[in-house]
């Protein structure tokens, strides 16, 4: 009868051979997590870098939230060119590849601290964060397979808590080697002292990231036998298509396109909020708290990510998805308000819980439209990737309109971006699923 008996167990799959099986399975998960570790905490640097480059090259709110824009605009380029290379590539290979990407950002940061150049900053981050998109196009499908098909959704929500570990912790970390000492004041150059030692920080942060990722390269080049072994076979076949293909079939589907405007929607405002907060928060008129002091507390707007996360899983479990959607868009949308009229200390607190209400925006949005999209799982779900382009785009329109008024009144720009998502949530509701059972496929943000 083949390979499999009767009772259809597989040979080894005795207690012997199925605990050594699942301790292989359970060891090479836990080596494809720790990815996501690494590029949730490397992602949320982006926040206190924003406040030091501005104060270290003298920039405008406009040209310090480049440094976020030149981050995100790698999803829009690379995304679906990734989908492509991990269709011609096995996904242990693809993940090398992104990690020896993102080891040559990390390089070219250190040129750049070391040079002052803020050009080579801008260079630097989007290599870094093409890295980092090959990395989550390939990291995703892959936690989904390590395992019981069954259990798939556990895993990647189990994953993508350790991404939501590092957004909390980066932050912290960011603001203690990028901000020691600095101060912004209209008008006024950092002391050069201080510019040296915030220079310092942010060379001495990306060798340590850079060593890091490189030590993971060794480790997942060791292990990649026993994740290969550990796959079922089917996750690593599939056609191999061209990207300008996978585009035009998104492109096709009106829920892969409505899909798509969310995401980009929704991370534009979560990156725009979290790279001002540390500036917003150091602002006279809401806590004027130091801008070190100010750069830490951003790791509650992220921690509150991370606490909604948790409490949203338990949410949809009793509430439909669509619902509990246009719900936290709404209560997002209404902070938003909140700091952009009321202003003062209690502005600074409501800005930090809209990470609480961003929690489960971007898992909702991916898996909402992967069941609605009339184009194949991988067309959308590379589209959807691609619209994490949104964060490049959003934080610019911020940083125009808190450069024209003041940091509070910017808040009106994601308050706006909420509102959509708020629509697209009912509409989501009156719209009946073509298929079910992908939110295997949701990427982690």
């Amino acid at each position: 009868m083949g390979e499999t008996g009767a009772s259809g167990i597989a040979p080894g799959a005795g207690t012997g051979g199925g605990a050594r099986a699942s301790a292989s399975t359970q060891f090479a998960f836990a080596s494809v997590t720790t990815l996501f570790f690494a590029w949730g905490f490397i992602t949320s640097l982006i926040d206190p870098l924003v406040a030091a480059v501005k104060g270290i090259f003298s920039l405008s709110d406009f040209e310090a939230q480049m440094s976020a824009s030149a981050f995100f605009i790698a999803y829009g380029v690379m995304s679906l060119p990734a989908a492509a290379l991990l269709a011609r590539r096995k996904s242990v290979t693809t993940v090398l590849i992104a990690l020896v990407t993102m080891i040559a950002g990390c390089m070219l940061m250190l040129l750049a601290a070391n040079l002052a150049i803020y050009g080579l900053v801008l260079l630097g981050l989007f290599i870094l964060a093409s890295g980092i998109t090959i990395l989550q196009v390939a990291a995703n499908p892959l936690a989904a397979a390590l395992g019981r098909p069954d259990r798939s959704h556990f895993r990647l929500t189990l994953s993508q808590a350790f991404n939501s570990l590092g957004t909390f912790i980066g932050p912290y970390l960011g603001a203690l080697l990028f901000l020691k000492g600095v101060e912004i004041k209209e008008g006024e150059q950092l002391d050069g002292a201080v510019r040296a030692a915030a220079l310092i920080g942010i060379d001495a942060a990306f060798l340590w990231i850079a060593v890091l990722i490189g030590l993971l390269v060794l480790f997942i080049w060791f292990a990649r036998r026993l994740i290969t072994k550990a796959m079922p076979v089917t996750a690593e076949e599939g056609a191999q298509r061209s990207v300008f293909a996978l585009f035009a079939e998104a492109a096709s589907s009106r829920w892969a396109l409505l899909g798509g405007g969310a995401i980009f929607l929704y991370v534009g405002a979560e990156v725009a909020i979290g790279s001002q907060m540390a500036l917003f928060l150091n602002s006279e008129g809401v806590l004027g708290i130091p801008l070190e002091q100010a750069g830490k507390m951003v790791s509650l707007y992220w921690g509150g990510a991370m606490v909604g996360r948790l409490i949203g899983s338990g949410l949809l479990t009793r509430v439909p998805a669509a619902a509990l959607l246009a719900s936290f868009a709404g209560a997002a949308c209404a902070l938003c308000l909140f700091v952009a009229v009321i202003g003062g200390s209690a502005a600074g607190y409501a800005a930090l819980c809209i990470g609480l209400f961003n929690s489960i925006m971007f898992p909702v949005i991916f898996t909402l439209t992967l069941e609605r999209s009339s184009a194949s799982k991988e067309a959308t779900s590379g589209f959807l990737c691609f619209a994490i382009v949104g964060g490049a785009a959003v934080p610019l329109l911020v940083g125009l309109v808190s450069g024209a008024t003041s940091y509070a009144t910017a808040f009106i720009v994601p308050a706006a971006c909420y509102v959509l998502l708020v629509g697209f949530g009912l509409a989501a509701r009156r719209a009946s699923p073509l298929r079910s059972g992908d939110a295997g496929s949701a990427a982690g943000h």
